[in-house]
């Protein structure tokens, strides 16, 4: 295991479709490996789509990442497909719980409306077969990514502009 591996931690991430949410944290600097496919809690025995963001604090904190997290799902809205994409932060220890409810509180009166999301204590993950894994990067011109991830990751680019590892995203028309 290399020094970089051993500071990495990981944290769950759920609120949309999992081919956009991987989409946006594969995007970032300090982010090492996004694992992409559905997580289940202890509070919530039920599958839903999310990802797994492996990350090092030193380069990105937490506090930015749950902020990434918040503005790129609809984390005020209670629709009909909320079982299927729970907006949920899956958290891994005591203390990240902790910090996660803190960061979450003080991040919530940025919306104008009631933030929605939990946080849960993860319990077991079913990572997505490979032909959907690197959805986005595998082919960036499907329709689907054009419609729902480029205006994502054109947000990433311009608030979030110092976190963005834009040579992941310089061969990509989404600067515009």
């Amino acid at each position: 295991m290399t020094n970089e591996e051993r500071t990495m931690i990981q944290i769950g991430l759920g609120g949309g479709c999992h081919w956009c949410t991987e989409a946006v944290f594969q995007s970032l600097k300090g982010v090492s490996r996004v694992e992409q496919g559905w997580i289940s809690a202890r509070e919530a025995t039920d599958y839903a789509e999310a990802v797994i963001v492996h990350f090092n604090p030193g380069i990105i904190t937490l506090d930015a990442l749950l902020e990434i997290h918040l503005r790129t799902h609809s984390c005020t809205s209670e629709h009909f497909l909320r079982r299927k994409y729970r907006s949920a932060v899956y958290t891994y220890t005591g203390p990240q719980r902790q910090e996660a409810e803190a960061l979450l509180l003080d991040l919530s009166h940025e919306f104008g409306k009631p933030v929605i999301t939990r946080v849960m204590s993860y319990s077991s993950f079913k990572e997505n077969t490979e032909e959907f894994r690197q959805y986005y990067y595998k082919d960036p011109e499907k329709p689907f990514c054009k419609t729902y991830i480029d205006p994502k990751l054109r947000m990433l680019l311009k608030k979030f502009n110092k976190l963005v590892d834009t040579r992941k995203l310089s061969s990509l028309d989404i600067k515009n």
